[in-house]
């Protein structure tokens, strides 16, 4: 079953971690159509959170079609239209992904400075690839 995490000190606020979580299980295939989502009230209980807050992340992801709830059943993810991440694929990025974190801890960089290089560089790369 999926499980959700929160992080307290990400400023994001908590309905939208929980819209992001389920578009990346999604992207890289670790929930599939079909799949259901924890009961809100599962998730209140397991993240001590507010149910509206709960709430208001499903109805996001309904208006996004990328789950649906169906009444006295529970939520469920749809079919998506863009391509699912291969395992393969998957384990490669990461396996490269990780190696270049190492290299750019051992450069001394922190995360700050990880998360500000990444940003830079996905902007440059989105723009040269719309060009």
């Amino acid at each position: 079953m999926f499980v959700f995490r929160l992080d307290t000190h990400s400023g994001v606020p908590p309905y939208l971690q929980l819209v992001q979580q389920v578009r990346q299980a999604v992207l890289l295939g670790f929930l599939q159509p079909g799949d259901r989502l924890p009961l809100i009230r599962e998730v209140v209980e397991d993240l001590a959170i507010n149910p509206n807050t709960v709430a208001k992340a499903y109805r996001q992801m309904e208006q996004e079609n990328l789950v649906t709830g169906r009444p006295g059943q529970g939520t469920f993810v749809n079919e998506q239209q863009s391509a699912v991440m291969s395992a393969s694929t998957y384990t490669s990025l990461r396996r490269g992904l990780a190696t270049w974190l190492r290299r750019a801890y051992a450069a001394g960089l922190d995360d700050q400075a990880v998360n500000a290089l990444f940003t830079s560089v996905h902007q440059q790369t989105r723009n040269e690839d719309v060009a």
